[in-house]
Order: structure tokens, then sequence, then C-alpha cells
């Protein structure tokens, strides 16, 4: 059985480190949302910004999950 590896990338924006996992069973990328925000807005605090993106997309009618929540990564 193969592991998960976090992984960071710094090529694609400039420097910025982007956490990532690579699921090996569904063979795809997940990405911290909060380090790709952090790359393309420079936020001073992104996680704040996610949350306020969050809450407007669900005002304006998104149908994103309403109990998205923040995992953990090292």
């Amino acid at each position: 059985m193969a592991s998960n590896k976090l992984e960071t990338i710094s090529n694609l924006f400039e420097g910025k480190e982007i956490r990532s996992i690579w699921d090996t069973e569904k063979e795809e990328y997940f990405f911290s949302v909060v380090d790709v925000i952090h790359a393309l807005t420079d936020s001073k605090i992104p996680r704040n910004y996610w949350s306020d993106l969050k809450r407007k997309l669900i005002n304006e009618g998104s149908e994103l999950h309403e109990k998205i929540v923040q995992l953990k990564l090292k």
C-alpha cells in the first residue's frame, strides 16, 4: 500500500509555497486552498479571506458544501 505524500510546490507562484497531497488511490492532487489564496492575493490573513469568500459564495447562491471544514496539513 502506497502512502499519500505531502509536498510543497513553489515554482508555480513565484516562490510562494503551496502545500499539496497526492492521493495514490484516486490518483489526484489536493492543494491547500489557503495557500493558493495567499499566493494569488497576498492577503495577510488568507484563512479569513477564504472564510469571507465562502460566506459570500453561499449568499450568492453557490452550492458549496455547507460544512466545509479546515483540514490539518503539516
